[in-house]
């Protein structure tokens, strides 16, 4: 087999020394010499910079992607205040990464010199990652201009703590704030399985889009959002505007409905602001209709299980070498009395002994609905196996 996989986790006081241990620990299982492609998972409380300049100590000038979290995940299960980083590598396996600004400003624009930094052409082909930016921006005109047909595309929008006024990003040397970063790992026969599913359902209450200013939603059947939901949950609209309950309507998204579809596509607020609007990281059209969602946590475990399955099929006849687990915040929260259960659900279907590394997002790129093509999504459990096919 053509892969190594090498995946290390340590906790510190500084973001540079976490960031140097864990990566000595992955180099145990991996070739120093072989290594294409390094991911990191690093803890929002890190100051990203010294994250990425204890990675590039040890790896030198290897590519690396990564993203702020609010928690970190091996297959030991879900961790807090840590780096964790996967490393890849071995014979005829060849990785790039590259970080580039102003996708919260102009994702279109951004996408465009990404895949320029990247090289990304109609004859391309691997697996590419994507980080983009939590907090602004918009996914889904991210992914329509990379549709490049040889690649399988996959990633996070990066996470943290919604009431910072930025979640960040890390690709090749380089690590910023409002971006994104991507990276293709290619060779060695790779092939990735891929499967996301989630645990929130319908109450029966759903609204008119009726305002709309570039990601805030102003208005829900022509009121202020947060007297919507007040209304519905009760405490004073001002209330919905400030802690705790401006960043718990992440518990609460609307499910869009889609022209010819029955599903509904999944909409997260951020946080309300004070003006009473909803903060999203995702565009929505004025008009449109959403339905109030709840979370259950059964629901959230049945979930992730289904999306290890998915991605498993999705895989086919390919050995699983590590998963990749990009888990939505709101999981995070609604599963805080029972930390890692997710981590745990997914290791019923993939077992205990394929590597993990991941951690919470704020959006999450897959394909659903047996499209191959990915879509922005949110509120998910996103499960990526990356395989070597067995013929290589």
């Amino acid at each position: 087999m053509a892969i190594q996989i090498g995946v290390g986790r340590e906790s510190n006081i500084g973001g540079r020394e976490a960031a140097t241990e864990a990566i000595y620990d992955a180099l145990q299982y991996i070739d120093s010499q072989k290594v294409s492609l390094g991911m990191v998972f690093a803890s929002n409380e890190y100051e990203i910079g010294s994250v990425l300049s204890g990675a590039k100590n040890q790896l030198g000038n290897v590519p690396l992607i990564g993203f702020s979290t609010s928690g970190e995940f091996t297959s030991a299960g879900r961790h807090s205040r840590s780096v964790v980083v996967a490393l890849m590598g071995g014979e005829g396996v060849e990785g790039k990464a590259e970080w580039v600004p102003d996708y919260a400003a102009d994702p279109g624009r951004a996408a465009q010199n990404l895949s320029n930094a990247l090289g990304l052409n109609a004859e391309g082909h691997g697996a590419l990652f994507l980080v983009a930016d939590g907090l602004g921006g918009d996914g889904q005109t991210l992914l329509q201009n990379l549709a490049f047909p040889g690649y399988q595309i996959t990633g996070c929008l990066s996470g943290g703590d919604p009431l910072r006024e930025f979640t960040a990003q890390i690709g090749g040397s380089q690590t910023g704030v409002g971006g994104v970063s991507g990276a293709i790992l290619s060779g060695g026969n790779i092939k990735l399985g891929i499967g996301s599913a989630h645990g929130w359902e319908p109450v029966g209450a759903n609204f008119k889009v009726t305002a709309i200013r570039e990601n805030w939603i102003q208005s829900l059947d022509g009121k202020p959002s947060s007297d919507q939901y007040a209304a519905l949950f009760g405490h004073r609209p001002r209330d919905w505007a400030f802690p705790p309950l401006n960043t718990l309507v992440r518990l609460y998204p609307l499910g869009m409905e889609q022209e010819n579809r029955k599903s509904l596509l999944i909409r997260t607020p951020l946080r309300i602001e004070a003006d009473g609007s909803l903060r999203m990281n995702t565009h929505i059209e004025e008009g449109s209709v959403g339905h109030l969602l709840v979370g259950r946590a059964d629901l959230c475990m049945e979930a992730a299980r289904r999306a290890a399955g998915d991605a498993v099929k999705m895989l086919g006849r390919a050995t699983a070498k590590i998963a990749l687990v990009f888990v939505d915040e709101s999981w995070n929260m609604l599963l805080k009395g029972q930390p890692g259960n997710e981590i745990q659900a997914v290791q019923e279907v993939l077992g205990k002994n394929i590597p993990i590394a991941g951690g919470y997002t704020f959006g999450q790129f897959a394909p659903m609905n047996g499209d191959p093509f990915p879509s922005a999504l949110n509120q998910h459990i996103t499960v990526v196996l990356v395989g070597e096919e067995e013929n290589y």
